[in-house]
């Protein structure tokens, strides 16, 4: 199972990387696109449990990686006004 990581540029400017232990994070995400931050929060969300279901399947338990970043990313979206956006700058590696 190919891990990624994808760079996200937050409302006030501020730039992180965050981890994924799939690729499926490029079902919900494109780089280079702004998402509205509930929708931003929405998609990470989904593509993150279903990114631990699939480490579940494989190696018989939760990825505590991608819980982490998920609670990561909700944290962090709270302290921005709900009407902001977030970029997404890179997805890596991009898909084959």
């Amino acid at each position: 199972m190919p891990e990624m990581t994808f760079t996200v540029a937050w409302p006030d400017g501020s730039v992180t990387d965050c981890y994924s232990p799939s690729l499926v994070m490029h079902d919900y995400l494109r780089a280079n696109a702004d998402y509205p931050l509930a929708e931003f929060v929405e998609r990470t969300t989904a593509a993150l449990d279903l990114a631990s279901d699939r480490v579940r399947a494989k190696y018989g338990f939760a990825c505590t990686s991608a819980m982490a970043q998920r609670d990561e990313i909700t944290a962090t979206a709270e302290a921005f006004p709900a009407t902001t956006s977030v970029r997404v700058l890179r997805m890596h590696p991009p898909l084959p």
